[in-house]
């Protein structure tokens, strides 16, 4: 994967905290990466954090960039920043999760398989509940987007739950 360096989009800022031996809050760690480019080319991802549980383990001390984790984790969570290139898209697809979507720079279109679409623009929150959808950047400019991902499970229609249709390394 490559990195974005080059769309403008600075790199992210990553400051995690946690306790020391007497129990007093302490930074544990500070770091700055810019977001790689995912195979498909349409967009570039950065993992922020995970938890292998929800609840989330505040005793569980590892870093939570370096667990394995795909677009969700089972009974887990995920934060990753996710810089969607001008006049790309993502496929279709449902996660089992509830998604928080945050516009931090440019807009996004949000379409669902209905074909019905809504423009989110710059400080908008998607909350996306297991919907199918896909991601369209119809601007010229990169869309800077946080997407928090907390497993749930599969939204039932009729007693039936939805499938899971997760394309890889796509939000």
């Amino acid at each position: 994967m490559t990195d974005l360096s080059d769309s403008g989009l600075p790199p992210v800022q990553r400051v995690v905290t946690g306790h020391e031996a007497n129990g007093r809050a302490v930074f544990k760690s500070e770091d700055v990466e810019p977001t790689r480019m995912i195979p498909t080319g349409d967009a570039a991802f950065l993992l922020v954090w995970t938890t292998a549980t929800v609840p989330a383990d505040n005793n569980d001390e590892t870093d939570g960039r370096l667990r394995e984790a795909g677009l969700t984790i089972n009974q887990g969570s995920v934060i990753r920043i996710v810089d969607m290139l001008p006049g790309k898209e993502s496929p279709m697809h449902r996660t089992n999760s509830i998604d928080y979507g945050i516009v931090m720079s440019g807009e996004i279109e949000l379409e669902l398989d209905d074909g019905c679409k809504r423009t989110v623009h710059e400080g908008g929150i998607i909350i996306q509940r297991g919907t199918n959808h896909m991601w369209r950047n119809t601007s010229d400019k990169p869309c800077r987007m946080a997407f928090i991902l907390i497993e749930a499970p599969a939204y039932l229609h009729n007693g039936v739950p939805l499938p899971e249709d997760k394309p890889e390394d796509q939000h």
